[in-house]
C-alpha cells in the first residue's frame, strides 16, 4: 500500500502561557513516543499544552499532564488522555538540561508542538526560569505600550 507523502503541516499548538509565567533561557526540539492514536488526534488538532510540564526521570525526558483528546474512531486501544510521554533527546541535550534543571526556579516548560514535514510530532521545550509578580507587570507595561504605538501609526 502506498503512503501518501503530502502531510497536512497547519498543526502548530503554542503555550501561550510559557512566555508570560517565565523567561525563557535555552529551547530544544524533541520527538515524542505516541501511540497510533495519539498521532491521530494530535493530527485533527485535539490537543492541549495548559499546565503541561516537563521532569527528568532516570536519564530520560517525560512530558507530563499533556491533553491529547481520544481519538473518536479508536476502539479499545485508543489512549488515556494525560499519560505521561517520553520524549526523545540525545544524551548530551538530556544531561544539559537536567543539569540546568537542578537550580532552583528553573523548570523545564513545553512551548510548541507541531508536525515536521516528515510527518512526525515534535515538541518545543524550554529550560526556563519563572518570572517574579513584577516581571510580569513589565510584560504586560511592554506589550500594552507596543499596542498603542501600533494603534498611532495605523491612523
Amino acid at each position: 500500500m502506498a503512503r501518501n507523502n503530502n502531510h497536512n503541516n497547519t498543526i502548530n499548538v503554542k503555550n501561550r502561557r510559557a512566555t508570560f509565567d517565565y523567561e525563557l533561557v535555552e529551547t530544544f526540539t524533541a520527538g515524542i513516543v505516541l501511540t497510533g492514536t495519539e498521532i491521530k488526534s494530535i493530527r485533527q488538532g485535539k490537543v492541549g499544552l495548559t499546565d503541561t510540564y516537563c521532569m527528568v526521570i532516570n536519564g530520560e525526558v517525560w512530558v507530563k499532564n499533556m491533553y491529547i483528546a481520544e481519538y473518536s474512531f479508536g476502539s479499545y486501544n485508543n489512549h488515556t488522555t494525560h499519560r505521561d510521554r517520553k520524549l526523545l533527546l540525545n544524551r548530551k541535550e538530556i544531561r544539559r538540561i537536567a543539569k540546568d534543571n537542578l537550580q532552583p526556579g528553573y523548570s523545564i516548560v513545553p512551548l510548541r508542538l507541531f508536525i515536521n514535514e516528515r510527518g512526525l510530532a515534535k515538541l518545543v521545550i524550554a529550560i526556563a526560569r519563572g518570572k517574579k509578580q513584577y516581571d510580569k507587570r513589565q510584560s504586560i507595561k511592554e506589550r500594552e505600550d507596543k499596542r498603542a504605538i501600533d494603534r498611532m501609526f495605523k491612523v
